[in-house]
């Protein structure tokens, strides 16, 4: 089975409400890059978001091809998963999502599980979980 490069199993397709404002918040609050976009008349309808050369998630508006998706914030409700994403400063990554326009979850804290974690939720809903292991060796493979 094969696999695009940099491309893992698993890429999380979230339904945003805005193609171009998601665009430019995950860009600004978490760092990512856009890969490859699928624009239509101006409107982006299909997108991929890379973080340290990765691709990490891939999104299209309300709405795009005909569906019926709708982000959390739409349908007024809270988002029942988190994504987790590890980064090099939690309380730096933290403060530059707040200063995007992210909503403070978790303040970036020490953490039971050896990481230290912070959570936002971005415009459309979803949560941003951001960790580092407190002990560099403890996210290393032995």
């Amino acid at each position: 089975m094969t696999r695009p490069a940099n491309t893992p199993w698993l890429t999380p397709y979230l339904t945003v409400a805005n193609g171009r404002a998601a665009l430019d918040f995950y860009s600004r609050a978490f760092g990512f890059a856009a890969g490859n976009v699928v624009d239509e008349n101006g409107v982006p309808t299909h997108a991929e978001m890379h973080y340290q050369g990765q691709l990490v998630v891939m999104f299209a508006p309300e709405g795009a091809w005909g569906s019926t998706a709708r982000t959390p914030r739409s349908l007024g409700v809270e988002c029942p998963q988190t994504f987790y994403v590890y980064c090099d400063d939690v309380d730096a990554m933290h403060q530059r999502a707040v200063d995007a326009g992210a909503v403070s979850l978790m303040a970036p804290a020490d953490q039971f599980w050896g990481d230290r974690y912070c959570m936002v939720e971005d415009p459309d809903g979803y949560r941003w979980g951001f960790g580092k292991p407190l002990d560099q060796a403890a996210g290393q493979a032995s």
